[in-house]
């Protein structure tokens, strides 16, 4: 495995949040987990992921702002030569806290709206006003000159919504809107039943793609690695060659980057594909981050897609998306099976692959490596 493809670490830095949403990945709570990644260690795994390459480091929670050595650590990863981007829910950026951002040297901070109003948006965050107060965040961090990218988690319950939030996202001088399908993992599990059909999956991220093709806000869909497929036979329907210049960095990416060139650090200091897909690699308290990313069996496996299997594994479109692992192993109950989500019927139905499809083999796109092309893969 080659060191540079690496291009972005999530740090969950406390499960500790001021929200209680009700798709929260993590299902944090309102105190810190007394196992969390101490300051010291916190500076050793930020030595640990500089070893590896110089990746786009997510500080994220929970939420991250209640660590009081938060500025701290994002000052020592700057240092490192790490960019560095925050994940929070908004409601602690004052103007003091948006300035302090800015100080560091934050390329770009996520900040979710679920819903273009804020009874919508609060009854996933279970505290009112926490729309507003996002609101009032996200205006401190435009005022501070940091650019601002817009998450929203689709479910039954808003997916209609997202021509409505992509406006609102417009209005705020977002840079960046990226969507996140959901994954019943942590205290989404509770929302049994608010998951999209597949052909509603399709619908949605197809009306992304129509959406995307009118803003000037760079645009992601995340957990969705069907947009890829979806993106590309809409492109050739139009006549239009996928490349930078039509496409911005989707083209330079792939649907599911878990372990191939993401990866996520619990608050604990585990390593795992991604925050959704609650299977450890290892801990840095046990071994190197760097041999942990390099030689984990996990990782290994996810980077071989001759491994993958149903219909995901002689899909025509496997470089380009590879489904939801996350998704797979909650639902399928392995990690290798086929996206439940995903209707594409594959041309190769029937038969796999003549030999092994590996990332040593056929190098995959990459994530650009410009501050721009910050791309966040973990909710809030």
């Amino acid at each position: 495995m080659n060191r540079s493809q690496l291009r972005l670490v999530a740090w969950e830095m406390t499960q500790a949040c001021n929200l209680a949403c009700v798709h929260c990945r993590a299902g944090a709570s309102c105190d810190p987990a007394p196992d969390q990644l101490s300051f010291e260690e916190g500076l050793a795994l930020i030595k640990g992921i500089a070893q590896v390459g110089s990746p786009i480091l997510i500080m994220t929670g929970g939420e991250p702002l209640l660590r009081a050595d938060f500025f701290d650590l994002a000052a020592h990863a700057k240092k490192s030569g790490l960019r560095v981007a925050l994940a929070t829910n908004g409601v602690l950026v004052t103007p003091e806290v948006a300035g302090k951002v800015s100080a560091v040297g934050i390329e770009r901070v996520s900040i979710s709206l679920d819903g273009p109003t804020a009874a919508e948006h609060d009854s996933f965050r279970k505290v009112d006003g926490a729309f507003d107060a996002s609101l009032r965040g996200i205006g401190n961090l435009r005022a501070a000159g940091v650019p601002v990218q817009i998450n929203t988690t689709l479910t039954r319950r808003n997916w209609v919504q997202l021509a409505e939030i992509m406006q609102l996202a417009e209005g705020l001088d977002a840079t960046a809107f990226h969507v996140f399908l959901l994954v019943p993992t942590g205290r989404a599990k509770e929302m049994a039943g608010e998951e999209m059909s597949p052909e509603d999956y399709e619908k949605t991220l197809l009306e992304f793609y129509r959406l995307s093709r009118r803003t000037r806000m760079e645009t992601k869909a995340t957990c969705a690695p069907q947009y890829y497929r979806i993106m590309r036979q809409e492109a050739k329907k139009e006549g239009l060659e996928v490349t930078h210049e039509t496409f911005g960095l989707n083209a330079h990416t792939r649907g599911c980057l878990g372990g191939i060139s993401f990866v996520f650090v619990s608050h604990r200091g585990e390593l795992q594909p991604c925050g959704y897909f609650h299977l450890q690699a290892g801990s840095v308290r046990e071994r190197s981050f760097a041999d942990l990313w390099e030689n984990a069996p996990l990782f290994n496996e996810l980077r071989n897609f001759a491994l993958l299997e149903g219909k995901c594994g002689v899909c025509e479109y496997i470089r380009f998306c590879g489904g939801c692992r996350a998704r797979a192993y909650e639902i399928m109950g392995s990690y290798l099976a086929e996206e439940p989500y995903c209707p594409h019927q594959p041309k190769a139905a029937g038969r796999r692959p003549a030999a092994p499809i590996s990332t040593a083999s056929h190098p995959l796109p990459e994530c650009s490596s410009s501050s721009r092309g910050t791309y966040h893969h973990v909710e809030e």
